[in-house]
């Protein structure tokens, strides 16, 4: 069972948005046109800082643990499991930021010695008509084998999916092992990349705070998500996703002009 509300949705167990009124309203705010620069990245590390949480208290092993407080007396209790091994893939460049909160975050609960941050550089192929056919990896740091590891891809954006797809693919074709989990952080995710993710990567655990399905005619807005998944639509002719929060990986670095 979830330990945190989840909206109801009819995308699979494998898809959790949560349901955090006060994550929505940082999110809105970051969304919006006048949010720029420093605040966007005070917004970014805030909501991230929320969304691994709820995937540590989802998903993460846990232990019972005693430790011997300040008064000289035993606590025991339940807690996350600090030999757990994670890998933060930074998917550059909007990922950049994201993946580095995440190892932050995750240095703090478990033992650092097992967190692990990958670097892949990759960006989207479009056609002449500018709609993107997929996602090439220009260059990638593995930082060694994924046996047993939780493997994390905080990505604010999900849009088509493409990008997450080949990465997974990557790495189950150069990493050594496999991961015992793989979880995709994202903000915002469209009807599009999870039909897609969950087609291609069904063992894949989503986590998102909104889906945005801005396209889908009203009858179909008027129903739970998913429940009519086929006539869903978030991604305009350009695959951006709508209403979304424009291109957030150039808004972020001020790569506008």
């Amino acid at each position: 069972m979830p330990h945190c509300r989840e909206v109801e949705h009819r995308y699979g167990a494998g898809v959790h948005i949560l349901d955090d009124p006060y994550m929505r309203t940082l999110l809105a705010e970051l969304c919006m046109k006048q949010t720029v620069q420093p605040r966007l990245n005070w917004l970014l590390a805030s909501l991230y800082d929320g969304l691994l949480r709820a995937v540590l208290n989802n998903e993460f092993p846990r232990k019972v643990r005693s430790v011997v407080t300040r008064m000289d007396e035993v606590y025991r209790a339940e807690m996350l499991d600090q030999t757990t091994e994670v890998v933060a893939v930074d998917i550059a460049r909007a990922g950049i930021k994201p993946s580095m909160i995440c190892f932050d975050l995750l240095s703090t609960a478990i033992d650092p010695a097992g967190v692990r941050q990958d670097h892949i550089i990759m960006n989207r192929v479009v056609n002449e008509e500018g709609v993107v056919t997929g996602a090439a990896i220009a260059g990638s740091k593995i930082g060694g084998p994924v046996e047993g590891k939780v493997l994390l891809f905080p990505d604010p954006m999900g849009a088509t999916g493409s990008s997450l797809c080949e990465v997974v693919r990557y790495y189950r074709e150069r990493a050594k092992g496999a991961p015992s989990m793989l979880v995709s952080l994202n903000l915002i995710v469209t009807p599009e990349f999870l039909a897609r993710v969950t087609r291609e990567v069904p063992d894949l655990r989503v986590y998102a705070f909104r889906v945005d399905r801005g396209l889908s005619p009203a009858d179909v807005l008027a129903k739970v998500p998913g429940e009519d998944w086929e006539r869903e639509r978030g991604l305009d002719d350009h695959d951006y996703i709508i209403p979304g929060a424009g291109g957030l990986g150039e808004v972020l670095n001020n790569a506008l002009k």
